[in-house]
C-alpha cells in the first residue's frame, strides 16, 4: 500500500444486508403498509456509485479485505450473543437485540462490515496508509457486547480498535462519533478503558432513549474518557462548528491519542428522516478538514472514517464524496444542488441557548478534565 494514500474499503457483500420491510418504525404493524427499511443499501451503494462516477475513487486505494474473524469479533461481543447470531442466521432470522432485524445472510455482511473497519485501522495504525475511510454496512456503533441495537448486529469499531490495541499496533485511540444518535456502543464497550477517549455528539434524546448524557463521562479508572454533547434538536452549522471548535477538538487534543477514528454518520443532515438536525455536506466536509488537521498536528495524520447512519438515499451521497474528497485531499468534487439552500435556512446561525449549552459542557469539562495526560517512555505520538 501507499502511505501516502488515502484508502477505501468497501465490499458489496455489505450492501446484501436484509431487514424486511420495517420502514421507519421499529417493526411492523397491522396499519403500516410495508415498504423498504430505513436503513437500506442504497444510500451507501449510491456513495460508492458516486466515487465512481466522479473518478475520486481512481484516487483511492480500493481495499476488499476479508470478514472479521469469530476470534476478533470475540473481542467485543459475547459468545452467547454470537452463537445466537449464527442459530438465527441459519433458521430465517430475527432481532438481534432492538431495532436490529435481520435475515439469512445478514451475518455475513456484519462480518464483512467489521472486516472493513478492522483492515482500515491496521492499515492506518501501522502507516501502510495515510488514512482510511470504511464503508460499513451494517453499522456498528449501537451494538453492545451481548445485543445489536438500532440497525446494528455488530460493534465495526469497538472490534476493530480491540484488535489494533490487543496487537499493539496502537495504543491511545479517540474516537468521535458525530452521528445523529448516541454513540452508546464505543460507550459501553470503552467504559473501564482510560487509553480510549470517546466523543458522542448526537441529538438529544432521539436514540437510545437512556444514553448520551453530558453527565455519562467514563467508569470506575476511567472517569474523563467518555465526552457525550447531547444537543437539542434543530441545531444547525453554527451549533456544530462551534461545538467543534470549542469543546471536541481541544478535548482530543489534551488526549493525545495515537489515532483518531469518526463514527461518520450523515444523519444529522437537512434531509435524514430519522433526525432533526439541519446540517449540508459542506459541514461534513468542514469537520472533517478539522479533524484531519487536528490529526497531522498531533498522531501524524492517523485518521479513519467509519460510515454510520444516514438514511437520505439521494443526499448521503454528496454528504460521503464531500468528506472522502477531503480526506483524500482530492480536487474532485461534485456538485450539492442544495447545499447553498440549507446554508441559507433560517436558524443555521448558532442560537443562544446553543451555546449556552456548549460553554457549560465546555466549562466543566475544562475544570474537571483538560489537564496534560501521561506519557510513557516510547510512546508513539
Amino acid at each position: 500500500m501507499n502511505r501516502a494514500a488515502t484508502g477505501f474499503f468497501w465490499h458489496e457483500r455489505c450492501f446484501w444486508h436484509d431487514q424486511g420491510a420495517i420502514g421507519v418504525f421499529s417493526a411492523p404493524g397491522e396499519f403500516l403498509q410495508p415498504q423498504p427499511a430505513s436503513e437500506s443499501p442504497e444510500s451507501k451503494r449510491r456513495l460508492k456509485n458516486l466515487l465512481e462516477a466522479s473518478g475520486l475513487i481512481d484516487e483511492l486505494a480500493v481495499g476488499k479485505p476479508p470478514p472479521a474473524s469469530r476470534e476478533d469479533l470475540q473481542r467485543f461481543h459475547t459468545p452467547r450473543y454470537l452463537d445466537a447470531l449464527e442459530l438465527g442466521d441459519r433458521t430465517g432470522g430475527g432481532d438481534a437485540g432492538e431495532c436490529a432485524p435481520y435475515r439469512p445472510g445478514s451475518l455475513a455482511a456484519a462480518s464483512q462490515a467489521a472486516g472493513l473497519a478492522v483492515a482500515a485501522i491496521e492499515a492506518v495504525a501501522t502507516g501502510a496508509l495515510a488514512n482510511a475511510y470504511a464503508l460499513c454496512r451494517p453499522p456498528g456503533h449501537h451494538a453492545e457486547a451481548d445485543r445489536g441495537r438500532g440497525f446494528c448486529l455488530l460493534g465495526n469499531i469497538p472490534v476493530a480498535v480491540m484488535r489494533a490495541r490487543a496487537l499493539g499496533q496502537v495504543g491511545r485511540v479517540a474516537i468521535l462519533d458525530w452521528d445523529v444518535h448516541h454513540g452508546n456502543g464505543q460507550q459501553e464497550a470503552f467504559w473501564h478503558t482510560p487509553e480510549v477517549l470517546t466523543i458522542s455528539v448526537h441529538q438529544a434524546g432521539n436514540y437510545p432513549l437512556e444514553t448520551g448524557a453530558f453527565e455519562e463521562q467514563g467508569g470506575a479508572g476511567a472517569l474523563g474518557t467518555d465526552l457525550n454533547l447531547p444537543l437539542p434538536p434543530g441545531c444547525g452549522i453554527g451549533a456544530y462548528e462551534y461545538a467543534m471548535d470549542t469543546l471536541v477538538l481541544p478535548a482530543i487534543e489534551a488526549f493525545a491519542p495515537e489515532l483518531i477514528v469518526v463514527a461518520c454518520g450523515y444523519d444529522a443532515c437537512a434531509k435524514d428522516p430519522l433526525g432533526k438536525m439541519l446540517l449540508n455536506s459542506a459541514t461534513f466536509a468542514a469537520m472533517t478538514a478539522r479533524v484531519k488537521a487536528l490529526a497531522e498536528r498531533i498522531c501524524q495524520g492517523r485518521l479513519v472514517m467509519v460510515h454510520e447512519g444516514g438514511y437520505s438515499e439521494g443526499y448521503v451521497p454528496l454528504c460521503g464524496h464531500a468528506v472522502i474528497q477531503t480526506l483524500a485531499g482530492s480536487r474532485i468534487t461534485v456538485p450539492d444542488p442544495q447545499n447553498d439552500e440549507i446554508a441559507a435556512w433560517g436558524y443555521q446561525a448558532l442560537q443562544p441557548h446553543q451555546q449556552a449549552l456548549i460553554d457549560g459542557w465546555r466549562e466543566h469539562w475544562q475544570a474537571a478534565y483538560w489537564h496534560s495526560p501521561p506519557h510513557h517512555e516510547g510512546e508513539r505520538r
